[in-house]
């Protein structure tokens, strides 16, 4: 049977398609322009005699000794979500130890670590009793005796504190951007895609991606290339909210001109939640600043490459990127 003719606007949708993906990230891999420096944690290793042993309570609060690795699962076959600074807390998770590995979590990225850099600061907190207020006349309310301490409380009007914990404040709109990135970390690089679970990659649904970009090819069905990434991120256009719906609307090319979804912002003034891209004759990236100097070593979230997939990392960038900012942040 033939193949039935495109009109004309069609072809035009199918050359623009096509153009798009053609630009999507392309040079990220082995471009200079793109400054990234890949952070790895300290050596995992089961032979370490300083292994923090046993088991460790959820909710109990633990310090890196190291750079230490955040990855997907128990083990050095899973992939890292991101690497955690030296000196750093981190709160124990609540699924039970496994061969060394701890289940932790930090900045609200739920991973494992090894326990040969972890070192217990706290046990989690317990819920505190509530103090009672004495009157003025010197008489405890509620029964005359004071909580806890078996007697009578005496006049002085003094006042003991309760035990609650205070209510964290609700998240802003950048931190809800730092928290699409992050649900993202440990997934594979796909071209011309962006598609991931937002509770993180799992050895089953990370994919894989073999080969250079553009000619790369990619199995499994999540993943994202870094405009596609950070377009997921940012929401843009409305229409691309939901993380598990495969799209990809824009280029960097896209990114790096003019919109009405985002505007240029200096480097020196960039907020969490910004952006950072580049494109030069077909060659192009961005990623998502997440803090440090603008014009220095940041955190950044970025769909780096074939080789890397999708990282939270330490790096710089040529002055070939520019900083631009969503609307309404």
């Amino acid at each position: 049977m033939a193949r039935p003719s495109l009109t004309g606007v069609d072809m035009r949708t199918h050359l623009l398609s096509a153009m798009l993906a053609l630009t999507a990230c392309a040079g990220v891999i082995d471009d200079p322009s793109s400054g990234s420096t890949l952070l790895t944690g300290a050596t995992e290793s089961t032979s370490d005699a300083t292994q923090m042993l046993g088991s460790v309570p959820a909710g109990a609060t633990l310090k890196t000794t190291s750079g230490l690795n955040l990855r997907a699962g128990p083990g050095t076959s899973y992939s890292i979500r991101t690497v955690i600074p030296a000196g750093a807390t981190v709160t124990a998770g609540s699924q039970p130890s496994n061969n060394g590995w701890f289940n932790i979590i930090y900045n609200g990225l739920n991973g494992w670590s090894f326990g040969a850099y972890l070192t217990l600061v706290a046990a989690p907190p317990t819920g505190g009793g509530g103090g009672t207020t004495s009157t003025g006349g010197g008489t405890a309310t509620g029964g005359g005796t004071a909580t806890g301490g078996g007697t009578t409380s005496t006049g002085g009007g003094t006042t003991s504190t309760g035990g609650g914990t205070a209510t964290p404040p609700p998240p802003t709109a950048r931190d809800v951007l730092v928290t699409r990135a992050q649900g993202g970390v440990g997934f594979s690089y796909w071209w011309g895609h962006g598609r991931w679970i937002p509770n993180g990659a799992t050895s089953s649904s990370i994919g894989a991606c073999t080969g250079n970009c553009p000619s790369c090819t990619h199995a499994g069905s999540n993943g994202a290339d870094c405009s596609g990434y950070v377009a997921k991120i940012w929401s843009v256009p409305s229409s691309n909210a939901n993380v598990q719906v495969d799209s990809h609307p824009y280029s960097t090319a896209t990114f790096v001109g003019s919109d009405s979804q985002w505007s240029t912002v200096s480097r020196g003034s960039l907020l969490k939640g910004d952006a950072l891209v580049y494109n030069t004759n077909g060659a192009g990236h961005i990623f998502l600043y997440e803090s440090g100097d603008g014009w220095g070593s940041m955190w950044a979230y970025e769909a780096k490459g074939c080789a890397y997939g999708i990282v939270h990392d330490l790096r710089t960038a040529s002055t070939a990127f520019k900083g631009i900012r969503k609307t309404g942040l």
